[in-house]
């Protein structure tokens, strides 16, 4: 029998005063403050997938097709080879002075990084250089988008009352959708109304450009919160959190990480089924979808109506990640998560046979099961990975784990699929790819307790009202 594992924690009472009673009004403003940091990240994912023809055009002419494919979507995953460099400087750094300062920085490296991008001229213009300059812009997206991630699921997590973490949470992942799509709108409003000259000459530019505005309202935002409940009360433990400073600096985090690794390697499970899903639909399907099926086939529908489709499929994930987050809160993360799970497992060739047969219901049905999958787990995933460590070394173990984890596994998809479809002409790597994610996913559920209305490990209860405050204290 899988044993479950469980958070060791020696506090087993409160009084009225421990419980964390956060206003609604600043829950609110929390979320959206790290919502925008994922439409910022997201906005340029979506922007990227969708331009990958053209920025294939722009910055690799003159390479055979494949190899140019190829090339793009190397550039596209080199990015997550330094995610976990970012992960492992700004995780310990959030967890010493305070989430929101590491999330303000972050966002103004991203949004910088990615309207660099448009500024870099053509492969025409400047040669070599080109690539190697995108190469440098999507490194310094990459180092800052690791520190990004898993402190906004910690800022958000810290937040959100313990009875509606599931629901508040799943606002974070709203922001991804609505960041990609919105990167994919103006894409392809671009490809609409673009001539092909005007696309290669300048027009591919303006999307990048549209990054900076965002990231400096983002920014905004974050400035004008306070940092968590849970990482302010742990501040004023002034002797405590010297302590804990000096032994991190003997490496005393590092060894309580190692310490935890049953927990490490359950999040990296999770992550790994999560992201894999999402890479595949948000990076890979747009290719897949308008180059790699016609190049198999002969034939398939435009690349405008499967853009369309994409969208469409996106916005009703949108909109159904709150209603999941929602459900989540009454039944539990799990048996939504298993239910992704084993759509992969189950549905993965199905879902990529629909794609394949390329009529405009069967690429919508098969993208649509894809997208249900993904929801399962990014209505769930954001509440319930902060679950797995100590508020002490939550910034750190969350973010080493989640960005280890994409880089060597999820972040790659596009590059490793779409290479492995490129060698050997097999069009249904997708499913396996989703099939062996699937069963990842499904051995690291095993082994996860229920998080749905704990508290968070190593911090008081945190309540919604003085009402549900005192609950909480009866009933423990």
């Amino acid at each position: 029998m899988v044993k479950v594992l469980e958070p060791v924690d020696d506090a087993t009472s409160y009084e009225l005063d421990d419980i964390v009673v956060t206003e609604p009004g600043v829950i609110r403003r929390a979320i959206g403050a790290a919502a925008v940091g994922n439409i910022t990240e997201w906005y340029d994912f979506g922007v990227y997938a969708y331009f990958e023809p053209t920025i294939k055009k722009v910055f690799f002419s003159g390479l055979d097709d494949t190899v140019g494919t190829i090339a793009t979507f190397g550039l596209f995953a080199v990015a997550f080879l330094v995610r976990p460099f970012g992960g492992m400087f700004f995780g310990p750094l959030a967890d010493r002075i305070g989430r929101n300062r590491v999330l303000a920085t972050t966002m103004i490296m991203m949004a910088l990084g990615t309207f660099l991008i448009g500024c870099i001229p053509s492969k025409a213009s400047i040669g070599l250089w080109a690539p190697m300059l995108l190469l440098l812009a999507r490194l310094l997206q990459g180092f800052s988008t690791g520190g990004e991630y898993g402190n906004a699921m910690t800022f958000i997590a810290e937040y959100a009352p313990d009875r509606k973490r599931g629901f508040l949470g799943s606002w974070l992942e709203f922001g991804t959708f609505v960041g990609y799509l919105l990167g994919a709108l103006l894409v392809t409003l671009a490809d609409a109304t673009l001539s092909q000259q005007q696309l290669l000459s300048w027009g591919w530019r303006l999307p990048f450009f549209v990054a900076l505005p965002l990231g400096m309202v983002g920014v905004y935002l974050r400035t004008r919160l306070a940092d968590t409940p849970a990482y302010a009360a742990l501040e004023k433990q002034a002797d405590q959190r010297e302590a804990q400073h000096k032994e991190r600096n003997a490496g005393g985090e590092t060894k309580r990480l190692a310490r935890l690794y049953p927990f490490v390697l359950v999040c990296m499970g999770l992550v790994i089924v999560w992201n894999v899903t999402n890479y595949m639909l948000t990076s890979y399907m747009p290719t897949y979808l308008t180059d790699t099926i016609k190049k198999g086939d002969g034939s398939g529908i435009s690349a405008s109506a499967s853009q369309w489709l994409q969208i469409g499929v996106m916005v009703i994930a949108l909109v159904s990640i709150p209603l999941l987050g929602m459900l989540s809160d009454r039944i539990g993360r799990k048996p939504i998560a298993w239910t992704g799970t084993a759509m992969l497992i189950v549905l993965a060739f199905p879902m990529v046979l629909l794609i394949r047969a390329q009529s405009m219901w069967s690429v919508f049905l098969g993208l649509l099961i894809m997208g249900i999958a993904l929801i399962c787990f990014s209505s769930t995933m954001p509440s319930t990975l902060p679950s797995l460590f100590p508020t002490d070394v939550r910034g750190a173990g969350l973010s080493v784990s989640f960005n280890v984890a994409v880089s060597l596994f999820a972040g790659t998809t596009s590059f490793v699929v779409g290479s492995l479809v490129g060698l050997t002409g097999d069009l249904n790597w997708p499913a396996y790819y989703l099939i062996i994610a699937g069963l990842v996913g499904a051995v690291s559920l095993m082994f996860l307790k229920e998080p749905r209305g704990e508290r968070m490990w190593g911090s008081a209860p945190a309540a919604e009202t003085e009402e549900e405050a005192r609950e909480i204290v009866n009933a423990a």
